[in-house]
């Protein structure tokens, strides 16, 4: 596995229950803010050899990249499932739901 592939699925990994991230995002913690669309290959080809929490990575609007579909029902049902509110535009609040992985290790640290 290349260095950049492995930053990201220990990235995805990372990502907690009832919070999300988006691609490039993912993309710029691994290293190549640029690189968004490989985290989408990504999470295509290794999603399910590495079970890998797929439903938690979203686009930069904060919508469900997935157009229709089983795919698109099945994100949506696991991220509400774990908490995650939906707008009805289909949005999810970033400001509320993003997982900062620095801040959120330091938050938890000082509680």
């Amino acid at each position: 596995m290349q260095p950049f592939t492995k930053r990201v699925v220990d990235i995805i990994r990372s990502i907690p229950e009832g919070r999300v991230m988006t691609y490039g995002q993912v993309a710029e913690c691994a290293g190549s803010r640029r690189a968004a669309r490989q985290v989408v290959r990504i999470l295509h080809s290794l999603s399910e050899k590495h079970r890998l929490p797929w439903h938690r990575v979203l686009n930069s609007k904060g919508e469900i990249a997935i157009q229709e579909g089983d795919g698109r029902y099945m994100q949506q049902l696991y991220l509400e499932n774990e908490g995650v509110e939906i707008g009805l535009n289909g949005l999810i609040d970033l400001e509320q739901y993003r997982h900062v992985p620095e801040a959120d290790e330091k938050a938890g640290e000082s509680e």
